[in-house]
């Protein structure tokens, strides 16, 4: 379903635990990192689309959640033609979503990403809010700090005061550079004691995509 643009309807999803972490989920057989979405079907409203990517992503329903905000107008990304269908390019031009801000109000065990037959993640973390961009694949960029600025004004206010964490800042920023280094080698993934949700995994993907290019994450 595509508007006269060649836009598909889209939400996203921004989930906080009870400490204002974001949940952060590695894309299945990849090394990027992002939030949950998907495409809205027909005749679905954006909230209910988002309850349905929710449980079929991360394996959460209505009541382990409390919506928070949501981005008043559509926002837009444009997908590059190595990543469309030869069938579609022409039509297919990217995604317009909303994006939604959600509380959790259940437990980390109640996620699973194996909550269906299609999962998109094999690994998440909790994450600080203004999370590290680079690990996102270059042409979602924009929107998500978009998305993120526009609904970090329901956060508290020391949240608001943080950076993002991206490649252009860690040749001047030592204190960065050792977060993201720490991020992606895994040592900042388990604190002792944390049980795994059903389905989670801390271990990242041992294939990089170098080595095994045939890998290519789909496109929601």
């Amino acid at each position: 379903m595509l508007d006269r643009e060649g836009f598909r309807p889209n939400v996203g999803i921004i989930l906080l635990n009870q400490r204002n972490q974001v949940f952060w989920g590695k894309r299945l057989g990849t090394h990027s990192w992002q939030f949950p979405q998907g495409g809205i079907d027909r005749g679905e409203s954006p909230q209910e689309a988002m309850f349905r990517e929710l449980h079929e992503e991360v394996g959460l329903l209505a009541h382990h959640v409390r919506v928070v905000a949501r981005t008043r107008d559509w926002l837009r990304y444009e997908v590059p033609d190595r990543y469309i269908r030869r069938d579609a390019r022409g039509h297919y031009k990217g995604q317009k979503q909303i994006w939604f801000l959600l509380q959790l109000t259940g437990n980390d065990w109640d996620l699973n990403l194996r909550a269906t037959n299609h999962p998109e993640f094999d690994a998440w973390r909790w994450n600080d809010y203004w999370v590290p961009l680079d690990v996102v694949v270059e042409f979602k960029r924009g929107v998500y700090e978009l998305a993120l600025t526009e609904l970090s004004r329901f956060l508290p206010r020391t949240l608001q005061r943080n950076r993002y964490l991206r490649s252009s800042m860690r040749g001047r920023d030592h204190a960065g550079a050792d977060y993201v280094s720490a991020y992606r080698s895994g040592s900042m993934l388990v604190h002792p004691g944390v049980e795994l949700p059903p389905g989670a995994s801390f271990d990242p993907d041992p294939q990089p995509e170098a080595d095994n290019p045939q890998v290519r994450p789909p496109i929601q």
